[in-house]
């Protein structure tokens, strides 16, 4: 079926009571192998795009200096790809881009694929964080795509995304901010954080979350709360990739019972990208540390001293930077890229049908109600903010 906006699925977890994952990307063949795993267990699916992994699939490899005409580029790239595998499948399939830095930014998405988007005004004053997302939901509600939010600031390092130290959400304001934007959902800062080290003891404050849905629910706002900084960083990941000749330290993630005692007090959405990176990581190694003499073919050579020389290194866009035409396309002659790249799905895969599992969200294509971009646009239209 076509693309979806992320509402239809919003609002699922809302009466049903469970949580969507929302996987990030960053290759062709990730986003195929992520589509694959939730038709198996019959899930809606949420695939992101991270603001500069546009940057990266536009052909940027200093992604993180994407000028706006490479993440322009990206986008469509992703978009195509994901818009030709939705519409080969029956589960519903949302495109959503993940922090979302500036106006310019977002548009680029929806103009390319985008179905859904969530633009980041968290570093700003809440007057501002209001202003810049509700000139994005107009923008975007007229498209009858879904808009995501973020208030509060979370720590840690996620490309751009960058802060020291936690801001947690206001529950009193979260109403506020609903209704002066018009978002859909909204990412708060609870005691997740971004980036594959989270810290030890890690307790979340389940009661901003409880605090900020019943204040939702005392005003009639329809909303669903977002867990970003959510990878689990599982430990058997971790300790593979350093046996397989890796050095990743002080790696750990929010507990998974944590995760989902929040889900019946209001997440919805759960943001997952390090458990991905990791699992894609350790799966990379693994191919060198069986198969020795590939470390010398010169299609993935250069792969391997990207790996060798630094030991510790967990993102595949700067390991795999060496083969980025092919991450980029469905197809691939040469046997050894082919087997670097069957790593990178079945990472994502390995991670993703864990998580679907935990989440509950198993089953959930039958509770979703099949809404196309057009039709979404007409709801929103009838209760539009001006």
């Amino acid at each position: 079926m076509p693309l979806v906006p992320l509402r239809p699925l919003l609002e699922a977890t809302e009466k049903y009571n469970y949580a969507h994952g929302a996987f990030n990307v960053n290759a062709i063949v990730q986003a195929k192998g992520i589509i694959e795993v939730h038709e198996m267990f019959r899930s809606g699916a949420i695939l992101q795009g991270a603001d500069l992994a546009n940057g990266f699939m536009g052909g940027r490899l200093d992604f993180k200096n994407a000028t706006l005409e490479d993440k322009k580029r990206g986008a469509k790239v992703i978009g195509d790809a994901v818009k030709k595998y939705a519409e080969k499948t029956a589960i519903p399939v949302v495109l959503h881009l993940d922090h979302g830095r500036d106006y310019e930014s977002v548009l680029a998405a929806i103009d390319n694929g985008y179905t859904s988007v969530m633009i980041d005004g968290s570093s700003l004053g809440f007057k501002e964080n209001v202003e810049l997302t509700r000139e994005v939901v107009k923008y975007a509600h007229k498209k009858g795509v879904t808009v995501e939010g973020e208030l509060g600031i979370l720590a840690g390092i996620e490309d751009d995304v960058f802060s020291e130290k936690s801001s947690y959400t206001n529950p009193m304001k979260v109403c506020e901010f609903f209704k002066n934007t018009g978002v859909d959902c909204l990412a708060i800062s609870y005691g997740t954080m971004h980036g594959p080290s989270k810290g030890q003891n890690i307790k979340l404050r389940k009661e901003i979350v409880i605090a900020a849905k019943e204040n939702m629910r005392h005003e009639g706002i329809f909303g669903v709360l977002v867990s970003h900084g959510s990878s689990t960083v599982p430990k058997y990941i971790v300790d593979e990739i350093n046996t397989f000749g890796g050095d990743v330290k002080n790696a750990s993630g929010i507990p998974i019972q944590q995760l989902q005692e929040v889900i019946p007090f209001g997440i919805g959405k759960i943001n997952i990208d390090s458990d991905i990176r990791l699992a894609v990581t350790r799966n990379v190694r693994e191919y060198f540390y069986y198969n020795n003499s590939k470390k010398f073919n010169s299609s993935v050579e250069e792969i391997w001293k990207i790996l060798n020389s630094s030991r510790e290194e967990v993102d595949p866009r700067v390991i795999l930077a060496p083969i980025i035409n092919s991450l980029l396309v469905d197809k691939y002659e040469d046997e050894d890229v082919k087997n670097i790249l069957n790593c990178m799905k079945n990472g994502a895969k390995e991670v993703v049908g864990s998580l679907i599992v935990k989440f509950g969200s198993v089953g959930s294509m039958s509770k979703i109600e099949m809404v196309s971009l057009e039709g979404m646009a007409e709801r929103y239209a009838k209760n539009s903010i001006r």
